[in-house]
Order: structure tokens, then C-alpha cells, then sequence
């Protein structure tokens, strides 16, 4: 994941610095065909690129809504994939619509023509990443996590159909997107389980003469110690 940070200070979302307990996250798509960064993140900050017409979402009412989410997923200038974060995780946001605003994270995936294989494949991917640290740093599963769409079916959101209108065109669904972040999930649970098994060696003693050393190795192997041995330097 290649996550940077430029939180939209001057959005009256941010300036209302209300907090929440995270206890799911919620997957949007854009909807508009812009799959760069610069189009909702500003200003820039050398990677991003210029907006030329300074309508990012770093100002009170970006087009006059009142909108805001906890970070945007799309292309930088040199056309690399990044994530930015544009919302402290525990700030309130202005993303679903409903109650879910009081509960859930939001991210926006930048849409594109939709039939790009290639830019689809690495959002995806990138998307997956940043719900797999949010759900270590605030203690979900990939059960905590649902589309737009999801929340609306649950009446916690406003009527929108994304991420559904995007993900099917590439084989995709919110199922396949909560068993990839399970996946990864678990890879990194192995991986911990394993660092787990390192050992620390402990060092009793060091002794000028070779009787001592031995009358003190015999009576580690007499406390149980059976793996004890001397080493001479």
C-alpha cells in the first residue's frame, strides 16, 4: 500500500471535529470518470499534480455538498497508484448518508471508463491493503467492512449502487473484496505467529577458571536446564 496523508483542513467536515469509535469501514466508488487524485486531493504537493480548476475537496463545501470521506484511492500525476488519507480515522466523515457517518470509515476508489483491467486490478488491490490496516489498527474483520450499497440495504446509508455498478465489470464483488482482505488477514496472523517463536539465549556467567565454569554448568542442567552448555572465547 503506498499510503500518504494530506488531510483536508479547510472542509467545514473536518472544521466540525467530531469523533467516532470505528467500528466498520465502508467502500465508495466516485462515480465521475477521473481516476486521478488531484480531482478530489489538494492542493499539491509535488506527486499529486495541479488541479487546474481548484475544485479538490480541500475547501468549506466542495461543488456546494457537504462531503467528506477518510481518504481517496487513485493515480498521482506519474499515473502510480497511491492512497491518500484526507481525514483522521476517528473523525466523524460525511460519506455515507445516514447513521453510518456515526460508525464507519469511508474511502472513495476513483472510478475510471470502468473497463480498464489494469487500473481496476491495482485500485482493487491497493483498496484491499488499506482495509487490512484499518482493520488491524481498530480491531475489525472483514465482516465489519460493506459498500455503499450494502449500507443502504441495511438503512445506514443513502441510495447509492457503488461499489456494485464498478466491481462486477472485472469479476468482482463486496464478497470477493471481504474474502481477499480475510485472506491477507490471515497471512499476516501466520506471519506474527511465527516472529512469536523467536528465543533469547541467556548468558549465566563468565569464568577466568574451566572447573568453575563446569561446576556452574552442572548445576544449571541440575535445575532443568538440559540444553546449558559452555562456550570458550
Amino acid at each position: 500500500m503506498n499510503l500518504r496523508k494530506l488531510i483536508l483542513t479547510e472542509n467545514a467536515c473536518y472544521k466540525a471535529g467530531k469523533k467516532i469509535t470505528p467500528k466498520g469501514i465502508m467502500v465508495h466508488s466516485t462515480g465521475a470518470n477521473n481516476p486521478y487524485l488531484r480531482r478530489y486531493v489538494g492542493p499539491d504537493d509535488g506527486l499529486l499534480g495541479v488541479n487546474q480548476y481548484n475544485n479538490h475537496w480541500n475547501q468549506d463545501r466542495p461543488d456546494g455538498k457537504q462531503v467528506c470521506v477518510h481518504a481517496f484511492i487513485g493515480k498521482l500525476k506519474d499515473g502510480s497508484i497511491a492512497t491518500y488519507q484526507t481525514l483522521p480515522w476517528d473523525h466523524r466523515g460525511w460519506h455515507a448518508g445516514g447513521s453510518a457517518n456515526d460508525t464507519h470509515i469511508g474511502f472513495e476508489i476513483c472510478e475510471d471508463g470502468l473497463t480498464d483491467a489494469s487500473y481496476f486490478n491495482a485500485v482493487y488491490k491497493e483498496a484491499v491493503e488499506l482495509c487490512v490496516y484499518l482493520c488491524k489498527l481498530y480491531n475489525l474483520t472483514e465482516k465489519d467492512i460493506i459498500g455503499h450499497y450494502e449500507g443502504y440495504q441495511r438503512g445506514i446509508a443513502s441510495n447509492h449502487g457503488d461499489p456494485k455498478n464498478w466491481f462486477p465489470k472485472h469479476g468482482k464483488s463486496m464478497d470477493t473484496f471481504r474474502a481477499d482482505v480475510k485472506s491477507l488477514l490471515s497471512e499476516g496472523a501466520k506471519s506474527g505467529e511465527t516472529e512469536k517463536k523467536k528465543y533469547y539465549r541467556v548468558q549465566i556467567g563468565a569464568y577466568s577458571v574451566k572447573a568453575n565454569a563446569e561446576a556452574q554448568l552442572a548445576k544449571a542442567k541440575k535445575a532443568g536446564f538440559t540444553d546449558a552448555f559452555i562456550k570458550y572465547d
